[in-house]
């Protein structure tokens, strides 16, 4: 879960480049994310993620710019609207109680019944644990353990966890927390019986950098990343293209419009369920072992599928 000054700092960046657009400027995402500060894949998923297609914005060449004949009106006002309409759609896609709580609340603030932005989230209705969620942030924002049970594969234990963070990954929200000293990943529902000691711990990972370079919730922290060079057709490479993964590099651009790129990850099943995803569109190139394991996995699933037939 994201801080509040990570919320500011995103809409601090989209009302920049926003108004620029509006004042007519071409812009170019490498020397966007100079002069803010950033790297590069994050201006692109502001791009990709958060304003193509809902804003009358067009690519010419290798630059960005606002669509001829349009202007964004009320601009000094922007920053309401983009946490407005993306609130309303993340909130619709959890589901649930929180839901409907949430989307009375944002329509007495919009005031209207239209709103250009559609998100198919998919993401899990954690309504019935809200009050672990706030227990868990107010742990973490005062660095303090807790004692708690969970339930994994039919056996309960108790256990004591320092929480680092909230997170949701594919749709699923998971705790991040230290426990003897190692990076663990806790499903939140299977947590129960959460309590706050007044134990402080201190925390010397680098849990952010971990996070925003991993893939899925598979990562181990304990890894050293590696690399993975994967080649994508013309009918994938477009959605890799336009959505990059963490620490992807694309190596080489064919004429096809097929793409050879790289990927750090710092355990296999990071990304197996990805290039599963995209069979037969998307190779694994290297290692050698990433392609036998998938071989492997696929040789499997057809002896399972004649099963059935």
């Amino acid at each position: 879960m994201a801080y509040k000054h990570d919320y500011d700092k995103t809409l601090t960046r989209l009302r920049i480049i926003l108004q620029r657009l509006n004042d007519g400027e071409l812009l170019s995402v490498k020397e966007l994310a100079e002069e803010l500060g950033v790297n590069v894949r994050t201006i692109q998923r502001d791009f990709n993620e958060r304003l193509v297609g809902n804003y009358p914005i067009e690519k010419k060449g290798r630059k960005w710019k606002m669509q001829d004949g349009f202007k964004i009106e009320k601009i000094r006002d922007i920053d309401e609207k983009i946490v407005l309409d993306i609130l309303e759609q993340i909130t619709s896609g959890i589901g649930g109680g929180f839901a409907t709580k949430a989307s009375m609340l944002l329509e007495k603030l919009k005031n209207k019944d239209f709103n250009p932005i559609y998100a198919k989230l998919n993401i899990e209705d954690i309504s019935a644990s809200l009050k672990d969620v706030a227990l868990l942030e107010e742990a973490i924002s005062k660095k303090l353990e807790i004692k708690c049970q969970y339930t994994r594969n039919n056996s309960s234990y108790k256990t004591t966890i320092q929480p680092l963070k909230i997170v949701n990954y594919e749709g699923f929200w998971y705790v991040i927390a230290l426990n003897k000293e190692k990076v663990k990943k806790y499903y939140l529902r299977s947590l129960s019986n959460l309590k706050l000691t007044s134990k402080i711990f201190s925390v010397d990972t680098k849990i952010d950098q971990l996070l925003e370079n991993s893939l899925s919730i598979w990562f181990n922290q304990e890894k050293e990343p590696y690399e993975v060079i994967l080649y994508a057709n013309s009918l994938a490479a477009k959605y890799f293209q336009r959505r990059p993964l963490p620490t992807q590099s694309i190596l080489s651009t064919n004429s096809d419009g097929s793409i050879e790129f790289s990927v750090k990850i710092t355990d296999d099943m990071e990304l197996l369920p990805l290039i599963k995803y995209w069979i037969p569109h998307l190779f694994v190139l290297k290692p050698q072992h990433l392609q036998e394991k998938l071989l492997k996995d696929v040789e499997k699933f057809k002896e399972l599928q004649t099963q059935f037939q």
